[in-house]
């Protein structure tokens, strides 16, 4: 129940804000199904319900290219009919009146799946009213590269969403500039390589660029402060070093930024405070440090703050919790030390606090046990002491979500410890205590820090799970 309410709590939000960052349809990597345009009433004259030649025999040789499934020459004469039409494809009328391919989408059924020896088709760029294109799960044994033919047609493009495709190899050509009208660039969980092109910081008409779980390396370029209409920004699982640009702070519309798991170094540049409308700040296992940017208290639309495993080094800046909206707030593995601060109880929105293997000291504040929507505080593995302020309705509430283990200087009221399992002992008692109230796994009470026990990994399991889904929904191409 309470996993379910959890997961309920943690995308409730993003879905309202996903309704309002683009106005462009079907950006999602379910690749919601094409539906063939109609005209009403045009029976009169079928010829405007058709392609014209030249494109038909482009569309037919893509297919042929890409999929098995139907021999579409036969099958799908005039595959703008609406009796006619193959699921994956949408036609809408251009201006001379005739119908043109708008979209195409390959993947899973019921779209057009993709056979083994699918190689990327650039004759996708020869569609002259194509807009959206999607390939999922296509490109998965027979290795391809992504490759852009210059084009007189080929700035029409609006949307470009490459995701899974294990045999999409190679770097991303710079002729992607070529692209000019592209607003969303989904090209993740691929394995392509090398450096990102500084010809991708032109496309200035970009509201959303993901290159997440890829292998690209290099830096981060400070061209980047030229995409001023980007909304989301995914960088994550890569490989890319050097620090983070100060040009970060010119994407004033930015909501989402999400950077982690690569090699990053150095600090997290002030700029971001000026990143009033940032809702979603990922950084989490890279090896920055340092203080948090000045200005961050002014970052009043945030509800998400991820920077787990960074070597800060630092005491728990105050200024977080003056972030009221504040949903998440993940810090675990990054060195920071003293007192967690008192006002973090005014994070009234807080779900999930996650603090362990750092080095605070001191007591857990009294005040935590008001937060009305914590469903997940970990705290383990510090160096706290004293009495553990929570009642038994808080401690039953949060269960299993709870976790106040290797921390030797706490202990639970006796009071409050009835048929409760947190990790810490009862007060008063010499050795380990009756096994009632001893973590919910023997081993984890004798693992060091720096080892991650059974019902550690649970728990990270189910964070980590929550966040690859909100990757995925936070970018829908």
């Amino acid at each position: 129940m309470s996993c379910s309410l959890s997961l309920f709590f943690f995308f409730f939000p993003l879905l309202l804000l996903l309704s309002t960052t683009t106005n462009l349809s079907h950006a999602n990597d379910t690749q919601p199904q094409a539906r063939p345009y109609s005209h009403d009433n045009d029976n009169d004259n079928i010829n405007n319900n058709m392609l014209p030649q030249s494109e038909a025999e482009t569309l037919f040789s893509i297919m042929e290219t890409m999929s098995s499934d139907q021999t579409w020459r036969t099958s799908y004469p005039h595959p703008c009919l609406p009796d006619s039409s193959w699921p994956g494809i949408e036609c809408k009328p251009g201006t001379d009146n005739l119908l043109h391919v708008s979209r195409l989408d390959f993947g899973n059924p019921p779209y057009p799946t993709c056979k083994n020896s699918a190689t990327f088709p650039s004759l996708i760029f020869s569609l002259p009213y194509l807009r959206s294109v999607f390939f999922f799960n296509c490109f998965t044994l027979t290795k391809t590269n992504l490759s852009i033919i210059s084009s007189s047609f080929s700035s029409s493009i609006q949307q470009l969403s490459f995701r899974s495709n294990p045999a999409l190899t190679g770097p991303i050509p710079p002729e992607i500039s070529n692209l000019k009208s592209l607003k969303i660039l989904t090209l993740s969980q691929n394995r392509l390589s090398g450096p990102i092109p500084e010809e991708i910081f032109y496309l200035s008409s970009l509201v959303h660029l993901d290159l997440s779980y890829n292998l690209l390396t290099g830096g981060v370029s400070d061209q980047l402060g030229y995409l001023k209409n980007l909304v989301g920004l995914d960088l994550s699982y890569n490989m890319l070093r050097n620090s983070i640009p100060n040009t970060i702070g010119q994407l004033g519309l930015l909501q989402k930024l999400d950077l982690s798991s690569n090699l990053l170094t150095g600090g997290i540049p002030d700029s971001i405070g000026k990143l009033s409308s940032l809702v979603f700040l990922a950084l989490s296992n890279n090896q920055l440090s340092g203080r948090f940017p000045q200005g961050i208290e002014n970052l009043q639309s945030l509800q998400y703050i991820i920077m787990d495993q960074n070597p800060m080094s630092i005491t728990l800046p105050l200024e977080l919790g003056k972030l009221v909206r504040l949903q998440e707030l993940r810090l675990a593995d990054s060195g920071y030390s003293g007192t967690i601060p008192e006002n973090f109880s005014q994070l009234k929105n807080l779900t999930t606090l996650s603090l362990q293997n750092n080095h605070l000291t001191g007591e857990i504040p009294e005040s935590f046990g008001g937060l009305p929507h914590i469903y997940h505080l970990n705290l383990s593995w510090n160096l706290l002491a004293g009495i553990v302020p929570f009642n038994a309705s808080f401690l039953n509430r949060l269960g299993r979500n709870l976790d106040l283990s290797g921390n030797p200087g706490l202990c639970l009221s006796s009071s409050e410890a009835y048929n409760v399992k947190i990790g810490v002992s009862v007060c008063g008692r010499n050795g380990s205590g009756s096994d009632l109230h001893q973590p919910l796994m023997s081993s984890r009470a004798s693992s060091p820090p720096g080892l991650v026990s059974h019902h550690q990994h649970q728990l990270v399991l189910v964070s980590s799970l929550g966040v690859l889904v909100l990757h995925q929904m936070m970018f829908l191409v």
